[in-house]
């Protein structure tokens, strides 16, 4: 080993200088390649992102401290076109066998096209050109750093910058900053020359950004400008700007302190030729008019109808479309209350909102008619939709169940329908397809078919038979929605006939930031038309059964040819073994629980079933913007069904029929009955440099009583998945530890929890390392198997554990991703034998999604 160092030490060496010399391989003779940057403030380094990224050159970036994206650039070809002539000079040849093939035209070309320049025109726009030190670019560095320091009341800081060699063309910049004491703010005071203004001013003064004895700080002073600004504009003083807002700073350097003296002039207005100050003026509104069915151009808005109505002076241009009630539910500006910008932009949201007109414009002008010259007009211009929308749209599609399809579907959108500006919409959709493994005695091609219509009426307001104005204001923008649908399928799973419908209210506060939507009445009815098909559209539970069949089966009438069950004998089996018919099968045997299993599975999925539900959810977010990275989202819903049908059924006699589960019927159906909760939160920080940290927390359960001894399948929960746990594909995990045996596992109970750390490696290239946890139960239900069912705190032991990696791609309008995932902890397997027995290549769990998981 020691003869073998100087060697090992020797190739490291030669390993160091190649890796150097690559590095600046781009960077021009003279020139230095900037390798590190550094900030050090009062002799300790600073790495905090918002400080950093005040200087304007930076290093580039990297991936666990290795340079990927310049080392991809520097592999790119300089001169692409240049050095396609210089081979083709180097033997004339080879011009000439072109030639052969090609013009001369063609020739010269050849250079710029795909297959000469193609891969490094990729690796130069995937990569990242070298970062040269600019002199200039550094002292306007240091110009910012101090600047920044400044504006966060380090009035008398110092910047310097030192240039080290790191090497051949390599350099780093360290600059270094002496703060100094920050200056405080000693006093306040005011000099405001328009009395309205200064008592305005005296009213909200306890709000104000500024305090004595706080630090000085930029950000403050600029914030209570605008509070002040959007105070006045809120009270009606129309005129007013935020430059209207000065501060003067008078500093003690001997003390760091500062005294702060707020002043707001009288406004420049201008007459004739010559600027006059004159003080501000608060106004209110004398007429609110609403014109209709206009154009862009004013001047032709000639008014052929109109209505006056609580004070709203209504035209159009063409015969009055609106209800004037439907329109003045939209306008918080109103006749008699002073100016406000939070009235002019709650209307614009709120006619925004009805979605019957393009986006509402909004003037003001002052009133003529005034002598005080102390009241305004306002003018709200609104450009219709049109009416009526159509839109088709056909595809032609393939999957596992169809081999060749054709899909169409045809909406129509009526606007102002009752002309109080509700929305009605009417959708229909068909698809039909052939399928090759489908019995077709008739040789028909197109063998399978679904189709379906929806319909779905909004109104802009609660339409509901008690007044709720008190509670739901129209600032909240209520809506209400009445929606219906129907569908229908053949030749697809359990062939199915549905019928669905419901009422729902929704509405916000606080900017659109908390939501609320309660939904009086859901119905969901299905009915499967085709029950005989089940084993062959869930072959894992069929193959599963067939092969215990082998091994238990003894009845030849349950069997074809080739000794494999039937459809029929598949049933005949299951009630077989449940009947104890079987010597060799005892209720204590896995096989045992495992037809079980298979038999209650098949009994709940081809129930038909009805459900009459009432919902509420609530939503929370602290977003911002599209661009916001720091925020989180918090949702809980709570559901109830069965029990409207149950009180009807008491009351009226109607549900005297039951089932052979003892469960009552209604018209015939055994209707369900349950109630569900779950709550959602969902946590992003931000690390900067477009790094995030997000996480996501998940509870639900639905848990059966009164009419039902179970959830339908449609409200049930289910684990794995791209946007659940990826170390399994959906519906593949769980329920508890059972293993997944079944096509579908649901269960009544579910927990989550993902973790996921996003970077960027380069461009629009993203990548994620994700942990998630969770798993499904029974609980509560008619389901008693342990290895099911969730048995208090021990089952936590049962939560899996799936984590790997994740890339993303950004198209700007949505983010196409996949991630790698892998079984970390599998509960399925025996205690001693769960942890990382999933992590090999041939064990990965590929999901594709759309957008980010959480």
């Amino acid at each position: 080993m020691r003869n073998n160092l100087p060697k090992i030490a020797l190739l490291f060496v030669i390993g160091t200088i190649i890796y150097s010399c690559s590095l600046v391989k781009r960077v021009p003779q003279g020139k230095q390649l900037l390798a590190k940057s550094e900030i050090i403030v009062n002799n300790k380094s600073v790495s905090e992102e918002r400080i950093t990224n005040l200087t304007v050159q930076q290093p580039n970036s990297n991936i666990a401290g290795f340079p990927l994206r310049l080392q991809l650039f520097n592999l790119a070809k300089k001169n692409t076109d240049s050095s396609y002539q210089a081979w083709l000079d180097k033997k004339p040849e080879r011009r000439n066998h072109l030639k052969k093939w090609l013009s001369d035209k063609q020739v010269a070309r050849l250079g710029q096209s795909f297959f000469v320049g193609g891969i490094s025109n990729f690796l130069k726009k995937a990569g990242e050109a070298p970062v040269i030190i600019d002199p200039k670019k550094t002292q306007l560095s240091k110009e910012r750093l101090s600047g920044y320091y400044f504006n966060n009341g380090y009035l008398k800081n110092e910047v310097s910058f030192d240039l080290d060699t790191l090497g051949k063309k390599r350099s780093k910049i360290t600059y270094r900053v002496t703060t100094g004491k920050h200056y405080t703010i000693d006093s306040i005071s005011r000099t405001i020359e328009t009395p309205a203004l200064d008592s305005l001013y005296a009213l909200d003064q306890n709000k104000s950004f500024l305090k004595k004895g706080m630090q000085y700080a930029y950000l403050n002073f600029d914030a209570e400008r605008k509070r002040i600004t959007q105070q006045f504009r809120n009270s009606g003083v129309y005129h007013f700007q935020e430059n209207h807002v000065k501060f003067e700073a008078i500093t003690d350097d001997s003390i760091q302190k500062m005294n702060v003296v707020l002043k707001i002039e009288d406004r420049n207005v201008k007459e004739a030729d010559t600027l006059t100050k004159k003080p501000f003026k608060i106004y209110t509104i004398s007429q609110v008019n609403i014109f209709t069915n206009t154009t862009t151009n004013k001047e032709k808005n000639k008014a052929q109808d109109s209505a006056v109505f609580n004070n709203y002076n209504i035209y159009s241009s063409g015969r009055l479309a609106y209800k004037p009630k439907a329109l003045t539910n939209a306008v918080f500006i109103e006749k008699g209350k002073l100016f406000s910008d939070n009235d002019r932009a709650l209307t614009s949201k709120a006619l925004s909102n009805l979605k019957m007109f393009n986006y509402p414009n909004i003037e003001y002008q002052q009133d003529p008619s005034d002598s005080t010259n102390s009241t305004l007009i306002a003018n709200i211009y609104l450009i219709n939709k049109e009416k009526f929308k159509w839109t088709p749209a056909i595809e032609l599609a393939t999957s596992d169940i169809q081999e060749f399809g054709i899909s169409g579907k045809m909406s129509i959108t009526w606007r102002n329908v009752f002309k109080r500006a509700e929305i009605l919409e009417i959708s229909t959709r068909g698809n039909f397809g052939s399928s090759q493994d489908l019995a077709n005695p008739n040789n028909v091609f197109f063998n399978i078919s679904e189709y379906g219509a929806d319909m779905k009426l909004n109104f802009p307001r609660i339409f509901f038979p008690i007044n709720v104005k008190s509670i739901i204001k129209k600032e909240m923008f209520p809506t209400t929605q009445i929606s219906t649908g129907i569908t229908n399928q053949r030749n697809i799973g359990l062939d199915k006939q549905s019928l669905s419908g419901g009422i729902s209210y929704s509405w916000s506060t606080n900017s659109a930031k908390n939501n609320f939507k309660f939904e009086l009445i859901g119905v969901n009815y299905v009915r499967n038309l085709n029950a005989a098909n089940y084993f062959n559209v869930y072959l894992n539970s069929y193959n599963t059964l067939n092969l215990l069949a082998q091994q238990y089966n003894t009845n030849t009438a349950w069997v074809d040819s080739n000794n494999n069950l039937t459809s029929e004998g598949a049933v005949s089996f299951i009630d077989f073994v449940e009947n104890g018919g079987n010597p060799n099968l005892t209720p204590g045997d896995e096989d045992y629980k495992i037809i079980r299993s298979i038999g209650e599975r098949r009994t709940r999925l081809i129930e038909d079933n009805m459900i009459v539900s009432s919902s509420f959810v609530f939503n929370k977010t602290t977003k911002n913007n599209l661009n916001d990275r720091n925020y989180y989202n918090f949702k809980a819903k709570i559901e109830s069904a069965g029990n409207v049908l149950s009180l009807l059924g008491n009351g009226l006699n109607l549900n005297e029929e039951t089932s052979a589960s003892g469960a009552k019927k209604l018209f015939g159906i055994e209707y369900s009955q349950y109630i569900k909760t779950e709550v959602d939160f969902v946590k992003h920080w931000d690390f900067g440099k477009k790094n995030t940290l997000a996480m996501r927390s998940f509870a639900g359960i639905a848990i059966p009583y009164g009419n039902a001894k179970s959830i339908p399948f449609s409200r049930s929960y289910f684990s794995g998945g791209s946007n659940d746990n990826r170390g399994w594909q959906a519906y593949s995990l769980g329920p508890g530890r059972s293993g997944g045996i079944l096509d579908f596992n649901e269960a009544n109970l579910k927990l989550a929890f993902s973790t996921e750390y996003r970077f960027r490696i380069g461009g629009n290239l993203y990548s994620a390392l994700f942990v998630d946890a969770g798993n499904i139960w029974n609980v509560m239900d008619n389901v008693s198997d342990n290895d099911y069912s969730f048995n208090g705190l021990a089952s936590l032991k049962d939560i899996a554990i799936g984590s790997g990696i994740g890339f993303r791609y950004d198209f700007d309008f949505f983010v196409f991703r996949f991630d790698l995932g892998y079984k970390t902890y599998d509960p399925a397997r025996e205690m001693q034998d769960r942890w990382f027995r999933g992590i090999n290549f041939s064990k990965t769990v590929l999901n594709f999604g759309i957008n980010y998981p959480f």
